[in-house]
């Protein structure tokens, strides 16, 4: 018994895999927008680093900076305020954190924070010369009363954690990279 099954491709298979191949294009192309829409804009990957020249900060004096949208504090802290922070015991602080773990070695002058609050993201007041410092002559916020000390760290009012310190580098004396 022999059957006439041609196994050779026509011109009928050649038009199937033809659209579907087209119909495949089309609509990838379709949907790459919507996909490619969900990726940060320019201005954010722009931001994901930055470089902040301090050679300008004197000491004594705090500058801000902006970084993913936040406000990051650098002060450019005194001897007094360094021997300050450091003599803090541990068991007065809501969040327990030396000034060892708050700067990088070899540039303890220099605190870098993420200047917002951790209670409900205020920025706080400490940054001008003339701002509330609060109890411990570091940062204030007037929101809910949160008290922060010379290396950002909470000691009185509701904020549950330290100010935070993002990630950086010292990329000479004078250049931080942050990010």
């Amino acid at each position: 018994m022999a059957t006439n099954v041609k196994n050779d491709p026509t011109r009928r298979d050649f038009l199937y895999v033809t659209t579907a191949a087209v119909g495949a294009v089309g609509a990838a192309a379709a949907v790459w927008p919507l996909i490619d829409q969900m990726n940060p804009d320019a201005t954010v990957k722009a931001l994901a680093v930055i470089e902040a020249d301090l050679s300008a900060i004197e000491v004594g004096q705090s500058v801000t900076f902006k970084w993913r949208g936040q406000p990051i504090f650098i002060r450019h802290r005194t001897a007094a305020e360094i021997e300050t922070a450091k003599a803090v015991p541990l068991e007065d602080m809501i969040d327990p954190q030396t000034d060892a773990e708050r700067v990088i070695a070899g540039h303890e002058q220099w605190l870098v924070m993420v200047g917002i609050c951790t209670h409900l993201g205020c920025v706080p007041l400490g940054q001008k010369p003339d701002d509330l410092k609060g109890d411990f002559n570091g940062w204030f916020c007037p929101c809910h009363g949160s008290h922060y000390d010379s290396a950002g760290r909470i000691r009185k009012g509701p904020a549950p954690k330290n100010l935070l310190v993002p990630p950086y580098e010292f990329m000479s004396d004078t250049l931080v990279k942050i990010g």
